[in-house]
């Protein structure tokens, strides 16, 4: 295939088989213009990074030409203040570049207090059980068990 402006604005169509890395970028593109990739990978693996304790009282919120922001209450982003140059060590040891350069603290987060799950009353227990009665014994039916009671106590019209 020869290398063409049309080839590489993407204007020609060529249906067939293409390589993965050439589709990637159109792909991407509106997702990284909200949030970099390196902004992703520090919300996904902040619990990793801080340790859950301290994911519990702060939350990244953006990384901007380097600097981190992160939403926490007074006394945590004291605490984080005095924590910052191992902190940056740590971010940068797990993106495995220098990414972050700053931290903010912005004290405005409130913690979230986790959803406690939700209660399984014996009638949908019940009736979970008895959709999968005719099933053979076995995985399946024990994972479709599951799954029916997960959907009953969630989405259960009874009052509890």
């Amino acid at each position: 295939m020869e290398d063409t402006a049309e080839t590489r604005t993407g204007a020609r169509h060529v249906y067939g088989p293409r390589q993965v890395g050439r589709l990637l970028p159109a792909i991407t593109r509106p997702a990284f213009r909200r949030r970099s990739p390196a902004t992703a990978q520090i919300v996904l693996d902040w619990d990793l990074i801080v340790g859950p304790e301290l994911a519990a009282e702060a939350i990244p919120s953006g990384l901007r030409a380097g600097t981190l922001t992160i939403s926490c209450e007074g006394p945590t982003a004291m605490e984080l203040q005095h924590l910052s140059a191992g902190l940056l060590a740590r971010i940068n040891a797990h993106l495995g570049r220098d990414v972050v350069q700053r931290l903010r603290f912005m004290q405005d987060h409130r913690p979230k207090q986790a959803p406690s799950p939700p209660q399984l009353r014996a009638e949908n227990h019940e009736a979970a059980e008895r959709a999968v009665a005719s099933m053979p014994r076995g995985e399946l039916r024990d994972a479709l068990a599951s799954l029916g009671r997960a959907a009953l106590s969630t989405y259960s019209p009874a009052k509890r």
